[in-house]
């Protein structure tokens, strides 16, 4: 009698146009050789963010019961979401589902690989770093020279600014310019170059462009090239930064 329930939950699911079938329980392997005799691909012990995004990327309701408000047991096509295609294929050692044209919406997944556990961590890392920047930029509409420009440039200010005090306020406001400074100071270092030679140089720049003449003024957009080890205009290498 059990197995006969469970045939005919299947085929009112099967009837309303299944194709594919993502639960986040098991499925009994009696039950799986229906969904197989009908072209059906179901997967099994699927996470429960991973169905939650495929619900909204789809189109599709989740379910947690078949029971409708009669008191009977019911599966109405409304409930089936929408991709153009949704295959199985190999990429390394493991097996994945991809579902390409969601109908709902255009969001993507992007599958890193490597060749160890560390280089994916470390790709992973920079990828999140790019997609935070993109969307910090997106949120402040507004993007500022990078390489360690804009600390310095306000460095700079702020200790002319604290020259301006006799109280106590000065040292603060010095102390904080100096904090400024461990950025470019720590992107140097990160990239294995001479931080005191680079932050020499970077200051001249940018205290010239303070105090200089028009040629000059574009010394003011000069941060850090750490491929080459030298300072260079950021804006014209494009390498730009949020602002907030």
């Amino acid at each position: 009698k059990e197995m006969d329930l469970t045939k005919d939950k299947i085929k009112k699911i099967i009837d309303a146009g299944t194709n594919v079938l993502f639960t986040t329980k098991g499925i009994d392997d009696f039950a799986m050789k229906y969904f197989v005799d009908a072209g059906i691909l179901a997967a099994r012990r699927v996470d429960k963010k991973d169905i939650k995004r495929i619900a909204k990327c789809t189109g599709a309701q989740l379910l947690l019961t078949m029971a409708n408000m009669d008191g009977e047991e019911s599966f109405d096509p409304k409930y089936l979401g929408s991709a153009e295609v949704v295959t199985e294929e190999r990429v390394g050692d493991n097996d994945f589902i991809f579902i390409k044209g969601c109908k709902a919406t255009k969001a993507t997944t992007i599958l890193l690989r490597g060749a160890n556990e560390f280089m994916l961590e470390e790709a992973e890392r920079s990828v999140h770093d790019a997609l935070c920047a993109v969307s910090r930029t997106l949120e402040s509409n507004s993007v500022v020279p990078g390489g360690g420009c804009v600390e310095t440039a306000l460095s700079l200010h702020l200790e002319d600014y604290a020259r301006t005090f006799d109280t106590y306020e000065q040292w603060a406001i010095a102390e904080f310019a100096e904090a400024l400074l461990v950025i470019p100071k720590t992107l140097a270092q990160n990239a294995a170059l001479d931080a005191i030679d680079l932050l020499a140089a970077l200051r001249v720049r940018h205290h010239a462009a303070r105090t200089g003449q028009d040629e000059k003024k574009d010394y003011k957009w000069y941060g850090l090239d750490l491929t080459n080890g030298v300072v260079r205009n950021s804006v014209t290498a494009g390498v730009l930064e949020p602002m907030v």
